[in-house]
């Protein structure tokens, strides 16, 4: 089964360049184990444009849908045969280390 790990956490530290040999890390071991299906590291939110609906009419507004803390920063498709595995894979993440969380959903092939 697929499962998306949603990478959260406060955006400097998200985009920390020290942080970078972990991730990399990280992400080689995804790799060697066969696991990773995807990822991506994702532009600041302040980069975002949100689009709602009103009436049929397109309302866009800059930035992230919600102002929080926590920003989305990234996220990976890993196969993992149970939430238990994906929940170990997602924990070894580096941003955790600085109170950041990973966000797991199961996905459903179409």
């Amino acid at each position: 089964m697929k499962y998306l790990l949603l990478i959260c956490g406060t955006e400097n530290r998200l985009n920390d360049g020290q942080r970078m040999q972990a991730w990399e890390a990280y992400n080689n071991n995804l790799a060697t184990a066969g696991k990773i299906r995807g990822g991506e590291r994702l532009r600041p939110a302040a980069s975002a444009t949100t689009l709602r609906l009103n009436g049929g009419d397109r309302l866009l507004s800059d930035g992230p849908y919600a102002e929080t803390k926590e920003q989305l920063g990234g996220f990976f498709v890993v196969e993992a045969g149970n939430l238990d595995e994906a929940v170990e894979l997602a924990s070894s993440m580096p941003h955790l280390q600085d109170g950041g969380c990973v966000e797991i959903r199961p996905i459903w092939d179409m």
